[in-house]
């Protein structure tokens, strides 16, 4: 991206401790001081040892301020990068591409509000047998997103200048015989982290909530490449956080009480209620996850490095992902055969393909579940996945009992996203527009921000070093399966599979005594998207909750 600030090249040369006691710059700080700092992060120096260590510190702080009088633009990554691929680990064989079926015969609802709940193919179907125009259905999709944006608060930009015209694009090529594929003028939003040139990339945040990247976030040229049409810039929780930003909190559509959950609230938000056919969302620690299950919607998250994230703001180089929130898991896959691929802008990418054999019998899947973590959530989601398991193995599949792996610090890998943050929004914080955002509590990405300059470099690293450990222990877990099946929440696999870039996918399993939705989620192999949905689509054609969308909308 092109928007220049002075964030540090890499997180081990900025988290310090000890310079950090100083309130500006140009402050010295004192032996005291160091002793004083010592207490954070548990360590007893000699006298002899902090006379010795205070000449070291100052050339240290020095550098520190050297290093800050050189910008970086914000799509430099660091020099030494995380690569999910374990020892052991064998690529498994993917089809190269998907055959999608456009079917035939779709006609438009009698009650035209229905139309907001078709699946890609149904619309597809539409636009192509020239039932509807890109323009009526991308005209249709604004009116709505507009209708219940202030009750939903899940947009914010509204992109209908530039909708309209790819959308009348998209009518004159196919008029002229010019049809790119199953999404070629269908509508869609995109999580505000996601630059668009000539409109506002807010991050959710107010510190830049009139900041203009002019760049195209690679996901959304490949998108804008197959013909889809781009209605909405939606809520991202300010710079990835929960669901709240700064025009407001964004709701979910079943229940108005509720926020949207977050990072992806205007995803999950926008798509549940039939704003939009899908939606563009990221996952870091469980932000496609959680507006899935909090909106019930389908949520995918690849494999990390399987979608570029260039263009896209930056919470944990090592963590994020892309992927989408649709109707269904077919939805998901279409729009990750689009998103995916290899992009010389992002390093992390591979080119490796993708394609789902939608005839595979899905009997021959080995899947595993977490029968513990499953037997002891005695809420209704806990009610909702025993009978979905139930539902699986009336479709012949039969499940073995796994165990996530033991003797893992799982407490103390949250310091990764944090330490990486706060060297993404370094800027942020010592200029002090962090003190801006909305939400300034304990729990915020305001605080977080503040506390992870106490993150020190060692404990980052020996973090990374048990990470590495973790990779290997879900290599052995799951190297003898296609599929995981497990809670969606309150349990250890979605900071360990978020941490060691497993692909999962959230689907919807009902609605408890609230009427609230809830969830499973499936979790597969590295750069095997394809056994998830294959399974997924299986399970969706045998129930009914992915159709369901909330009342009134």
């Amino acid at each position: 991206m092109t928007r220049k600030t002075k964030f540090p090249p890499f997180v081990f040369l900025s988290l310090s401790l000890l310079w950090f006691s100083c309130s500006s710059n140009k402050q010295n700080f004192t032996k005291n001081d160091l002793i004083k700092s010592e207490k954070l992060i548990g360590l007893d120096f000699s006298k002899k040892d902090i006379d010795t260590l205070y000449p070291y510190l100052k050339r240290n702080r020095s550098g520190f301020d050297t290093l800050r009088n050189y910008p970086l633009a914000n799509d430099v990554f660091p020099a030494v990068r995380f690569d999910p691929i374990p020892f052991g680990f064998e690529f498994r064989e993917q089809q190269i591409s998907s055959d999608w079926t456009i079917p035939e015969g779709v006609e438009i609802p009698e009650n035209y509000d229905d139309l907001a709940f078709y699946t890609i193919p149904k619309l597809a179907s539409l636009i192509k047998y020239r039932k509807i125009t890109a323009t009526e259905l991308t005209e249709f999709f604004l009116a709505r997103l507009k209708k219940y944006q202030p009750t939903l608060q899940c947009s914010i930009t509204i992109t209908d200048s530039l909708a309209l015209v790819q959308a009348k694009r998209a009518d004159e090529e196919i008029k002229n015989g010019k049809y790119r594929g199953i999404l070629h003028g269908i509508p869609y939003g995109t999580k505000d982290l996601m630059a668009v040139p000539g409109y506002p990339t807010t991050w959710g945040s107010a510190p830049y909530k009139d900041q203009v990247i002019d760049e195209t976030a690679t996901v959304i040229k490949k998108l804008e490449d197959a013909g889809a049409i781009l209605v909405s810039k939606l809520v991202s929780g300010a710079l990835a956080r929960g669901d709240v930003w700064f025009g407001g909190k964004t709701k979910n559509p079943w229940d108005l009480s509720q926020g949207a959950s977050g990072s992806s609230a205007g995803s999950g938000s926008a798509t549940s209620a039939g704003l939009v056919p899908f939606a563009l969302g990221t996952e870091t620690l469980g932000s496609i996850t959680s507006p899935s299950t909090r909106n019930g919607v389908t949520g995918l998250r690849p494999t990390y490095g399987r979608v570029s994230r260039h263009g896209v703001m930056s919470l944990s180089w090592s963590m994020d992902k892309v992927g989408p929130l649709a109707r269904n898991a077919e939805d998901c896959s279409i729009v990750l055969s689009v998103i995916q691929g290899k992009d010389e802008k992002d390093l992390t990418t591979k080119e490796l393909s993708f394609g789902v054999d939608w005839k595979k019998d899905i009997t021959g899947l080995k899947v595993a579940y977490l029968k513990e973590d499953i037997e002891k959530d005695t809420s209704d989601t806990g009610d909702n996945l025993r009978k979905a398991l139930k539902t699986l193995e009336g479709m012949g599949i039969a499940p073995i009992a796994v165990k996530m792996p033991k003797d893992v610090p799982y407490k103390g890998f949250d310091i990764i996203l944090r330490a990486e943050a706060g060297a993404f929004f370094d800027e942020l914080v010592r200029s002090g527009e962090v003190d801006i955002m909305v939400e300034q509590d304990q729990k915020s990405r305001a605080n977080s921000l503040r506390q992870s300059r106490f993150i020190p470099a060692v404990e980052y690293l020996q973090a990374n070093r048990q990470r590495q450990v973790l990779m290997q222990k879900m290599q052995d877990l799951l190297k003898d399966y296609d599929v995981l099946i497990s809670p969606s929440f309150g349990n250890d696999q979605l900071l360990a599979t978020n941490l060691t870039g497993h692909p999962a996918i959230a689907i919807p399993t009902g609605l408890d005594k609230k009427t609230h939705p809830t969830s499973m989620t499936f979790i597969g192999n590295l750069y095997d998207e394809a056994s998830i949905l294959l399974l997924a689509k299986a399970f969706q054609e045998q129930t009914a909750f992915d159709e369901m969308h909330p009342p009134g909308y």
